[in-house]
């Protein structure tokens, strides 16, 4: 009976993390995962003290066995775009987006998790988690985009709704995303010695896409471009929902070094995932979205019985994704850019087709936990990463404005009479603004800025 409700419960996990887009926040992917670790800002890699930890860490299965977790967390990202005033409206024969000035609709989110660990014998253990690890979501209602088709002279201008001025193509021309990322870790860890600790999951990943109001760019799709203007792209916009799916292997290791220092790392591999094929005029390689490679390492020290100290590290190679990697400029060199270019795979969808331009991201993280008593923890984070989003890149990111550098974290553990625990976390991602010159008329300046806010409860119980 108890199988079944977790069962139960595991699918009601896994349907609403599916159906809840998220936005996470290094680039698209969150800053932590499971309650502890976020209070920490993501730190806290060799100090595993939850059976959600596997997600982060394989190897933190044995150590954990027989706990389990349930948290839910309301995330609110605050997105807005700014344009300037065009001083000559499409220069070089594109067009202008507004002058706008919005604000991203729906601004609440509920991301769940849960997880379980068992052990097997003394030096053996396996555990199970859900979890949603990374997404966006931008809806840009109003504004306006201008067109001058033929560049510079007498020919007519058209002013259209939307941020792209897709109403071009029917509706009001309403532009964002929906991702959605849903993970199934099943982990095996294993001792080697007393103090070294390897693990290994198998990882399982869902993802769930939607694009609306970018019909404006059809012409410069490679089904357009490679049939002459004759074939209009199906599968460029406002098609609902697509899924995708992928898995892969995930590593880690724990070493206590000494009775007070311990070491960690975890590496994911870049997952191939399945195609978005309502979408495949869109994402480069015919709709392909891989999910990034992603390698962390931690260091924790327990400065004494009370006190631990954590210094992380965590790299993520975005740039190696070419639908998310690729330079917008990459359009200029497609037939119908006009530009003189002459290379069909650089049209959108085909393989070096414009992307997000996204640069790999470096995020360091530090946090500090202590006790107070038998019965609180309490926890502080903070973290620093590089910018993804390079000044050249604005046009694109209206779409997943991802600027954020900086979260500082809080939270704690209130240990029950009965021995489970009640968690809390709490995230400030500090408001950033990247701005730069539009690649389609470059006498007007973009700006994307984004602040959010995160709380998160979770309950742990053996």
């Amino acid at each position: 009976m108890q199988r079944i409700k977790l069962t139960r419960l595991a699918t009601a996990v896994a349907a609403l993390l599916l159906t809840t887009p998220l936005w996470a926040t290094n680039g698209y992917f969150t800053h932590g995962t499971g309650t502890k670790n976020k209070a920490l800002a993501g730190s806290g890699l060799a100090m595993p003290e939850d059976a959600i930890s596997i997600a982060n860490n394989p190897a933190a299965a044995l150590a954990n066995a027989g706990k389990y977790d349930l948290g839910l967390a309301v995330f609110s990202p605050a997105r807005h775009y700014q344009t300037s005033d065009s001083q000559v409206n499409g220069n070089y024969g594109a067009f202008t987006i507004g002058a706008n000035d919005i604000d991203s609709s729906k601004d609440y989110f509920f991301i769940p998790h849960m997880a379980g660990a068992w052990k097997i014998d003394d030096d053996s253990a396996w555990g199970v988690a859900f979890y949603g690890r990374g997404g966006m979501n931008t809806k840009w209602e109003g504004g306006t985009a201008t067109f001058d088709p033929d560049g510079p002279g007498p020919a007519p201008i058209m002013t259209l709704p939307g941020t792209y001025g897709a109403g071009l193509f029917g509706g009001n021309g309403t532009a964002g995303v929906d991702l959605s990322q849903a993970f199934l870790d099943i982990t095996y860890s294993r001792k080697l010695n007393e103090n070294f600790t390897y693990g290994i999951s198998l990882v399982g990943v869902a993802q769930v896409f939607a694009a609306r109001g970018v019909g404006t760019f059809a012409a410069y799709t490679n089904t357009f471009a490679s049939s002459g203007g004759t074939a209009f792209p199906e599968n460029l916009s406002n098609n609902g929902h697509d899924q995708s799916y992928g898995f892969t292997a995930k590593l880690g290791l724990l070493w206590d070094v000494t009775d007070t220092v311990s070491l960690a790392a975890s590496y994911q591999p870049k997952i191939n995932m399945s195609k978005f094929d309502k979408y495949s005029d869109l994402f480069a390689a015919n709709g392909t979205m891989d999910i990034p490679a992603d390698l962390k390492v931690g260091i924790t020290f327990k400065l004494n019985q009370d006190l631990a100290l954590n210094l992380d590290v965590e790299n993520i190679w975005y740039s190696d994704i070419p639908s998310v990697g690729n330079a917008f400029s990459n359009l200029f060199a497609c037939p119908t850019a006009g530009q003189g270019g002459t290379d069909l795979s650089s049209c959108l969808g085909a393989k070096n087709g414009a992307g997000f331009g996204w640069d790999d991201m470096m995020i360091y993280k530090v946090g500090a936990q202590w006790n107070t008593g038998d019965d609180w923890t309490w926890r502080l984070g903070y973290s620093i990463a590089d910018q993804p989003i390079g000044e050249s890149e604005v046009l694109f990111n209206i779409l997943a404005p991802g600027v954020i550098e900086q979260h500082i974290t809080f939270g704690f553990t209130r240990k029950l009479a009965s021995g489970n625990e009640l968690n809390m976390s709490l995230m400030r991602a500090l408001d950033h603004t990247v701005s730069g010159i539009s690649p389609l008329d470059p006498t007007q300046t973009i700006s994307l800025d984004m602040n959010q806010w995160e709380i998160e409860f979770s309950y742990g119980w053996r």
